[in-house]
C-alpha cells in the first residue's frame, strides 16, 4: 500500500512553486507509505552541463574533495551541491559517461540516484516529512516531478529499495504492487546488458522502460509494452526529461486518480493529495482507465 504522486506544469510561472507543491502531495500520503520516500524532481537542463545526483553513508568522507578528485579525474571543471546524504554533481554533457565511471573508482560506496541533463533524484528511509525537509525539497524549482511513499512489502527497508528509480538518462519510474514475473524479467534485462543494484521489482519495471527507449520505442509504446511483459498488480508513473506518463495493469487494483487544468496534469493515489492544488475545483479530475496510457510531454 505505497503512496504515488506526481505533478506535470503545463504554466511556466508555477515552476518555482513545484517542489512546494509536491511536498505536500507527498505528505499527504504519509500513511500509505511510512519506511521511506523520495521526489524526482526535473529542474531543466543548463547548457552543455548534465547533473550526477549520488548518496553517500557516509557524507563528510565521501563528499569532502570529491569536485576536485572528479575534475582531476576527468580533465574538466566540476560543481558540487551537497544536500544532506546526497549530493549534486554537474559536469559538462559529453562527460556524464566518464564522471560516472570515474566515480567507481574514486568512491566506491556512493550510489549514484540518477544521471541526466535535468533530473535529479533524492530518497531516504524515513517519514516523507523528514524526507523532504532533509533535502528542502519545498525549495526547489522545476517544470515536473513525481513522488512516492514506500510501504515495503517484499524487500527491505534501505535507501536504495526506495523509489524512484532510475535506469535510464533523464528517466525514473515509481510503482504501487507486485511483480509476480520480475525475476525472469530482469534475467532477461541483464542479457541485454541492463544493470540492477537491487532485488526491487520497481527496478525492473524501470529498466524495462529505459530498455524499450534505448531501443528507439516512443514513452507511449514503451508504456503500453508493461501491459503484455510485465504480470503483477501495478500502478507505474514514469518520469522523463520532457514529461510524465501513467499506466494501471487491466485490473487496476490499485487506487488512482488524476486531475488536469489550463495549468497542470497532477496525479495521487487518492483525491486528498490533489485538494491543496490550486484551482482544484475547476480541475477536470477523473480515475485512470486500466490498461490504458497517458503521457504529457512538452
Amino acid at each position: 500500500m505505497c503512496g504515488i504522486v506526481g505533478l506535470f506544469l503545463k504554466d511556466p510561472k508555477l515552476e518555482p512553486k513545484l517542489g512546494a507543491m509536491l511536498t505536500d502531495m507527498l505528505i499527504t500520503m504519509t500513511d500509505r507509505g511510512p519506511d521511506s520516500a523520495g521526489i524526482a524532481i526535473y529542474s531543466g537542463a543548463k547548457d552543455g552541463l548534465g547533473k550526477i545526483t549520488i548518496q553517500s553513508a557516509a557524507p563528510d568522507e565521501d563528499f569532502e574533495t570529491l569536485d576536485a578528485d572528479l575534475r582531476n579525474a576527468i580533465g574538466q571543471p566540476v560543481a558540487l551541491l551537497v544536500k544532506n546524504t546526497h549530493a549534486v554533481l554537474e559536469v559538462p554533457l559529453d562527460q556524464l559517461d566518464a564522471a560516472r565511471s570515474a566515480l567507481l573508482h574514486l568512491r566506491p560506496n556512493v550510489k549514484v540516484m540518477s544521471v541526466g541533463d535535468s533530473i535529479e533524484i533524492f530518497k531516504e528511509v524515513g517519514l516523507p516529512k523528514d524526507v523532504a525537509a532533509r533535502f528542502d525539497i519545498a525549495k526547489m524549482k522545476g517544470s515536473h516531478g513525481i513522488g512516492h511513499t514506500r510501504m515495503a512489502t517484499e524487500s527491505a527497508v534501505t535507501t536504495m529499495g526506495a523509489h524512484p528509480f532510475s535506469t535510464g538518462s533523464d528517466q525514473c519510474l515509481v510503482h504501487n504492487g507486485s511483480l509476480s514475473n520480475h525475476n525472469s524479467v530482469r534475467r532477461e534485462l541483464r542479457r541485454h546488458g541492463m544493470t540492477f543494484e537491487t532485488e526491487n521489482d520497481t527496478e525492473v519495471a524501470a529498466a524495462f522502460l529505459s530498455h524499450k527507449l534505448q531501443d528507439g520505442e516512443s514513452l507511449g509504446n514503451a508504456m503500453e509494452a508493461t501491459l503484455t511483459d510485465l504480470d503483477g498488480f501495478f500502478t507505474f508513473v514514469v518520469g522523463t526529461k520532457n514529461g510524465f506518463g501513467v499506466v494501471r495493469d487491466p485490473i487496476a487494483c490499485k487506487p488512482a486518480v488524476m486531475a488536469e487544468t489550463d495549468e497542470y496534469v497532477a496525479f495521487g493515489s487518492e483525491y486528498r493529495a490533489l485538494v491543496n492544488l490550486p484551482g482544484i475545483e475547476d480541475a477536470r479530475v477523473w480515475e485512470p482507465e486500466p490498461a490504458t496510457v497517458y503521457f504529457w510531454e512538452r
